[in-house]
């Protein structure tokens, strides 16, 4: 049995894997890596019953992985690359061997998965914790299933300028509820239900049309979606609209944000 953990800024996630089969998936937080690696690890094994010496490796990625130098509980513990380990995990859950991966997390990386060779193109500090701290500058809120609530009843005509608001008719594949400009007409009367439906569409577009330009640069016309992002109902509502318009379908495999634990134990 493999262990694989993703330590990432927020949030850890790990995963048992056997026999090329992922057994077992948990998630923690907390404040410093290591706690986060060894936190995650003993919910795994106390949770589901798993022998110590049934182990035989131990897979550490992302952003808190690099602050760990030794092995685990004496395990032969080693660190995956966390773009490889992005790729193998999205080409495992979509059963695909040539994709664009769009992984959302605090921030968003663009990724090209083929069987023999895995790409970083690109990505943008937008993502999860531009969402949260906007939310707790604009909104004085910083829980993200607030934020989300309040959302589902926001009116973006309040906050995002329109097409429809500067022309009369649809522009080429632009129709005329389509975004002009985010947050660039901002009403007096914007309730914070906008606002945060504001900040979502703000994220989710440009992440969307991130994946676009990467898509068609690869001549793809999907984009397998992961990471804690890709489990968002507003979100996938917002990149739907996008696939609409530019015609790049966005694919969300099960078990999306858990994709680089298990492309980290898989390695």
């Amino acid at each position: 049995m493999i262990i694989g953990i993703d330590i990432g800024s927020t949030t850890t996630k790990a995963v048992s894997i056997e026999a090329g089969k992922v057994l077992k998936m948990i998630k923690t937080t907390a404040s410093d890596a290591l706690t986060s690696a060894t936190g995650a690890f003993g919910k795994m094994i106390v949770e589901n019953n798993i022998r110590m010496p049934d182990i035989q490796g131990i897979r550490i990625t992302g952003a808190g992985s690099t602050k760990i130098n030794n092995d685990l509980f004496g395990i032969p513990t080693k660190r995956v690359e966390e773009i490889t380990a992005i790729g193998i995990g999205g080409m495992f859950l979509s059963g695909q061997d040539n994709i664009v991966i769009a992984n959302i997390g605090t921030g968003t990386a663009i990724i090209e998965a083929k069987k023999d060779k895995i790409s970083h193109l690109g990505g943008s500090g937008v993502g999860g914790g531009t969402i949260l701290g906007l939310a707790k500058k604009l909104l004085m809120m910083s829980g993200f299933s607030d934020v989300m609530e309040l959302a589902k009843s926001g009116n973006l005509n309040q906050v995002d300028l329109l097409m429809e608001d500067i022309m009369e008719t649809d522009i080429s594949f632009l129709n005329k509820e389509s975004t002009a400009s985010n947050f660039g007409k901002m009403l007096d009367t914007a309730r914070n239900e906008d606002i945060a439906l504001g900040i979502l569409n703000l994220v989710y577009q440009v992440i969307g049309m991130m994946s676009v330009f990467a898509a068609r640069s690869r001549n793809i016309d999907q984009v397998i979606v992961t990471g804690s992002g890709s489990n968002n109902p507003i979100g996938k509502k917002i990149l739907s609209e996008i696939t609409k318009m530019h015609s790049v379908a966005f694919e969300y495999p099960p078990d999306a944000e858990y994709t680089t634990a298990i492309g980290a134990g898989l390695h």
